[in-house]
């Protein structure tokens, strides 16, 4: 018998189809591998912003998490944006429930155009009850500040940054520099109980269609990781996908503001496992 690597994406709806549930699932399918999802909250939005949240009842997300876990077995999560607390309870009693191999949280706070994307107790939430779940966090920096409570300066700041996060209990961080005002992106990668970071760099492309850029690294990296790639090949290559992706639709214009990146700038060919793998 043969199967699909699977992941799981626990997220919102974004229904302008640039970022949320909809950019994880085209970035999993894009990178060969089949893509379930359990929808956390519907958002109203579009390039230009977000106007509008409404979670979807803690019942049902917990329903769609069961669902798919008692069926298709997702060998990797990855989890998005949660503005509520009560879901990430659910979300936390489903990983210790049914343990699957990779858990990669996206600490998802603020959207590219600025909306507040979370309530202060989810917040709480996020860091006591899933952090310690999680194989990999990938905050930004913005994010990562609020997580530590400090600014963040350059990369040395992103590196003490990433081991201080290190204490909410999860097995690696990955802090995302892709707001650093010099002219290359930066990102640290910390794995518990190394001492040295690992240190990835691009040069910036000017593109403003970055609007899911987040939401599509954290899928991919939970997918390489699900095709067996150790942590650090899982993030490079997660890297040069998004590099890739903004590249190739930084001259695409979709919407009057913050356009998407080009999930598909590859040819696809589904990846098939033994199931005794």
């Amino acid at each position: 018998m043969t199967t699909y690597p699977c992941i799981l994406t626990i997220a919102g709806s974004d229904c302008s189809g640039g970022a949320g549930i909809q950019a994880d699932i085209k970035a999993i399918s894009a990178l060969g591998a089949y893509a379930a999802s359990a929808i956390t909250a519907i958002t109203v939005q579009n390039t230009c912003g977000v106007t509008g949240i409404h979670p979807v009842p803690p019942e049902y997300v917990k329903g769609q998490i069961e669902a798919v876990m008692t069926d298709i077995r997702p060998m990797a999560v990855k989890i998005g944006m949660i503005n509520d607390a009560e879901i990430v309870h659910v979300i936390a009693d489903a990983l210790r429930k049914f343990s699957p191999r990779f858990v990669v949280l996206d600490p998802v706070m603020v959207s590219t155009s600025g909306c507040k994307l979370i309530e202060d107790a989810a917040i709480n939430a996020l860091t006591t009850e899933l952090m310690p779940l999680a194989t990999l966090i990938t905050p930004n920096l913005s994010e990562a500040e609020v997580l530590t409570g400090g600014k963040i300066e350059g990369v040395e700041g992103m590196k003490i940054a990433a081991r201080k996060l290190l204490d909410y209990g999860s097995s690696a961080v990955l802090v995302k520099g892709g707001h650093l005002e010099e002219g290359e992106m930066c990102d640290v990668l910390q794995i518990n109980n190394e001492s040295a970071p690992h240190l990835y760099t691009m040069k910036k492309v000017e593109s403003r269609n970055t609007h899911g850029t987040g939401c599509t690294l954290s899928s991919a990296v939970a997918t390489y990781l699900a095709l067996g790639e150790p942590m650090t090949e899982a993030v490079r290559k997660a890297k040069e996908y998004v590099y890739r992706g903004i590249l190739s639709g930084s001259n695409v214009h979709i919407g009057e503001g913050h356009g998407p990146l080009n999930h598909f700038h590859a040819p696809v060919a589904m990846h098939i496992f033994n199931e005794n793998e």
